[in-house]
């Protein structure tokens, strides 16, 4: 059951109730696209399965949508007590819990990406003649 965290009754804690949202992905900042190639490249992240772009405060991000091994099947860590820095420093201010996160951009599909890199990036046109017949052929910046 999904309680809000306004929902808690005194002595509950929002952790009793985690979906474990933060354990099932990580994200790896990367440096911002700023070429259509660069962006070619992203298109070439998103063909592979269970992974999504973010874009938060201006900082990109690569997120790899996979559920921790040590994470027990009530949502529970399996090596609390040996658990990585990262796990540790990590609060309930920044709690995904309620899903009230949101990004300045997220692209969860290839297509996507590639219409993110069309509009920045309109792809000239450049005639080619082959074999007698002109062909319009796009030119990637």
């Amino acid at each position: 059951m999904m309680k809000k965290r306004e929902e808690l009754k005194s002595g509950e804690c929002l952790c009793d109730f985690c979906p474990a949202k933060c354990c099932n992905y990580f994200a790896l900042p990367i440096e911002t696209p700023d070429t259509r190639e660069e962006l070619e490249n992203i298109r070439w992240y998103m063909l592979h399965e269970q992974v999504s772009m973010f874009v938060d405060d201006g900082d990109w991000y690569l997120m790899v949508h996979t559920r921790c091994s040590k994470l027990r099947d009530d949502n529970l860590c399996g090596i609390y007590d040996i658990r990585p820095q990262i796990c540790r420093d990590y609060s309930t201010d920044n709690c995904e819990y309620d899903g009230d996160g949101c990004y300045d951009q997220l692209f969860e599909t290839p297509e996507q990406i590639a219409e993110y890199t069309e509009a920045l990036f309109p792809a000239s046109t450049k005639r080619k003649k082959k074999k007698g017949k002109v062909t319009e052929l796009p030119v990637l910046a």
